[in-house]
């Protein structure tokens, strides 16, 4: 792991993203690590910042149940800006549900590249970021 990536942490609750943050601190995995509560204000950002790519994450972690705008909402309207986005960014949908219907549901979105459920655990996370430089 030689690069260091933005990875974007959507998620409303906020122990979850402070743990998050901090493990990848911890093992030094991100350049930078962008958080935000629901999908809208990720989506906000995305269509801000997409004439600079270098301001986009190159992962996303993302949760399914949250208000506002919710992981598959989110989703739905990801896909419709890609074409505009100029760089490869891995999605993971990661959720404290193990219902089979949200899993199936997240593995036929082409775009969301897994689904994990919560918590993460460290090695889950070095693997995610080596996924990014074999993709």
């Amino acid at each position: 792991m030689k690069n260091l990536y933005n990875i974007c942490v959507i998620d409303d609750d906020n122990i979850y993203q402070y743990t998050i943050s901090k493990t990848i601190q911890a093992y030094n995995l991100a350049k930078e690590i962008i958080a935000f509560s629901d999908g809208e204000e990720a989506l906000d950002f995305l269509i801000r910042n997409l004439d600079d790519s270098a301001k986009l994450p190159d992962i996303i972690l993302l949760d399914i149940n949250m208000p506002i705008m919710d992981g598959f909402q989110f989703m739905e309207e990801y896909i419709k800006i890609k074409p505009r986005v100029g760089k490869k960014i891995l999605i993971y949908m990661v959720s404290s549900s193990v219902d089979s219907s949200d899993i199936l549901r997240a593995k036929s979105i082409s775009e969301v590249s897994d689904y994990i459920i919560k918590p993460i655990k460290p090695g889950e996370l070095i693997s995610i970021v080596n996924s990014f430089e074999t993709t």
